[in-house]
């Protein structure tokens, strides 16, 4: 099953910590992708009506099987700045959820790309199959 539409995209706003800093005094580039995760996880509760905790609860988890960044601009201390987020496709086998990153201030781009997410089991730690329910809930 694959859908072939449009999804939402959402926006959520952070200010950059003291503790996201690395050595050259800008954002590690790994502290990008806990903003994007940290921006699908309230999206995901305020949103889609489906929180993570709920998958669970259930004995499901999201995990990254992909994921690409395009570094364009560092965020620095204090900067505030905005995630924005949205699923391009979303079948049984997972979804890809494109997002950038852009200083409030200026809408400047500081960095954009994308993540695919497969469903697991969390007892067996296997892929399975995104159900309709879930599907529904995530396609608006």
């Amino acid at each position: 099953m694959s859908t072939d539409k449009t999804y939402s995209k959402f926006t959520t706003e952070f200010k950059v910590r003291p503790d996201d800093i690395d050595m050259f005094n800008h954002v590690h580039n790994s502290i990008y992708f806990d903003y994007v995760l940290a921006a699908r996880y309230e999206q995901m509760e305020t949103y889609y009506g489906m929180p993570m905790e709920k998958f669970l609860e259930l004995g499901y988890g999201w995990v990254v099987k992909t994921a690409y960044v395009d570094y364009k601009r560092p965020l620095g201390l204090g900067d505030y700045f905005l995630v924005t987020t949205g699923i391009v496709t979303l079948n049984d086998r997972g979804c890809r959820a494109e997002f950038d990153i852009k200083f409030k201030k200026t809408g400047k781009v500081s960095c954009d790309g994308w993540f695919d997410f497969v469903l697991i089991d969390l007892k067996t730690g296997k892929g399975m199959k995104v159900t309709e329910e879930m599907i529904e809930k995530y396609s608006i």
